[in-house]
């Protein structure tokens, strides 16, 4: 499978209401973003279902018609937009997202690959050789490898991996690899030489959304 270059996460506690989370999704799809994850680790899980089914009915709008109060959006293309959840496998598949990424303290990748069927994709985040060896020994889709920078993304971040963690990870792998943590349009091309198949992105993205999205295209080819 080829993972696009750009895998832009919309985490929730860097939004100030669902709203403005979907605004920015939006922005994100208009510049050719087409791999998202909806991201909260605080939130409840009824909270995080309406918001990821309201994320899905703007971003990959259906020929059936809306419920009241949700309102297509203009702008939203459904054309190879794939949608995934962190954590969650039962929101991931209430909400008919198109996959779930789990971390190490979130269910195995055997019962979350139990729960998903084999169509859904599956990620895996690891931080250190022994998490990706075993990573890569599942049915994980894709693994993650991470922080390769320092990151204010997560309350307890691991130690970073830095680029070498990178080219390392590329080495014990030939899943396709993300890499995740403190990338910006700055050093974003040289996680890719390093051996990144795909950067994701949280902080970057904020800021002009559509802009910055289409910068990291320019950046990244």
């Amino acid at each position: 499978m080829l993972l696009p270059r750009l895998y832009a996460i919309l985490d929730a506690s860097c939004f100030a209401d669902c709203e403005a989370l979907l605004t920015t999704g939006e922005k994100l799809v208009q510049a050719g973003v087409r791999l998202l994850q909806y991201r909260d680790k605080s939130g409840e899980a009824r909270s995080m279902l309406d918001h990821a089914r309201r994320l899905k009915r703007s971003l990959v709008p259906t020929r059936t018609s809306e419920p009241p109060g949700l309102t297509r959006r203009k702008g939203a293309t459904a054309r190879g937009i794939r949608l995934i959840m962190n954590d969650r496998a039962d929101l991931c598949l209430a909400a008919e997202f198109d996959g779930v990424h789990v971390g190490q303290d979130d269910l195995s990748p055997e019962r979350v690959r139990g729960l998903l069927g084999p169509e859904r994709w599956l990620g895996v985040s690891t931080h250190n050789p022994e998490q990706l060896r075993e990573a890569d020994r599942t049915t994980a889709n894709y693994v993650a490898i991470g922080p390769v920078f320092a990151t204010r993304s997560k309350e307890k971040a691991d130690a970073v991996v830095g680029l070498e963690g990178v080219r390392r990870a590329r080495g014990l792998t030939g899943k396709p690899l993300v890499a995740i943590g403190g990338i910006t349009r700055a050093n974003a091309q040289s996680v890719i030489e390093a051996g990144a198949d795909s950067v994701a992105v949280i902080s970057d993205l904020l800021r002009g959304p559509r802009k910055s999205a289409e910068e990291f295209f320019q950046i990244l080819g």
